[in-house]
């Protein structure tokens, strides 16, 4: 949906930007993930080598991956969606599901989710919190921040799609 000219029209740019900024960080971090499993692989069964920290790194690169992406998934539409009824809506009409949905569903879920993962992630860097296996990476408590700041950049595109709609919602001029 193109966004006419608004005062919002700015921050749904910089926010989708952003969104689109991580997701290229996100492309980069997949191909390393690719490339330190093949490695892992390479090691394992050619060397009869192996390093449980090389292996927890694939973890983390795929968490971040999953959790920094969710707000890029968000812009693409790329979510699932339960879409019996609203795939027949016109475009004022989704912009309006669009709008509550976000302003009800997905921001409170957002906040609560910021509201419990913060002090989760406040308490592992308190503690320094690393793996219980030994030779694991020391680095928990950066795994567990991802989280907040996963939630965060969705929190922040919720934002930009809760503005987006209501553009195209208030300010259609379709008929309905």
């Amino acid at each position: 949906m193109a966004i006419s000219s608004t005062p919002l029209e700015p921050v749904i740019r910089a926010i989708d930007t952003f969104s689109r900024r991580i997701c290229v960080l996100c492309s980069a971090l997949s191909l390393v993930m690719v490339a330190v499993m093949l490695l892992i692989v390479i090691f394992r069964y050619g060397f009869q080598l192996g390093w449980i920290a090389l292996q927890e790194s694939v973890t983390y690169l795929h968490a971040a991956v999953f959790l920094l992406a969710l707000g890029y998934t968000l812009q693409c539409d790329g979510h699932v969606r339960v879409d019996v009824f609203y795939r027949r809506f016109s475009e004022r009409q989704q912009a309006r599901v669009n709008f509550w949905g976000t302003l009800v569903l997905l921001i409170p879920v957002c906040c609560f989710l910021l509201y419990y993962s913060v002090p989760y992630a406040a308490d592992s860097w308190a503690l320094l919190e690393s793996s219980k296996e030994p030779g694991g990476l020391p680095l928990v408590f950066v795994l567990k921040s991802l989280i907040p700041i996963g939630i965060g950049i969705l929190l922040l595109q919720g934002i930009s799609e809760l503005c987006r709609s209501f553009i195209g919602w208030r300010c259609s001029k379709e008929a309905e």
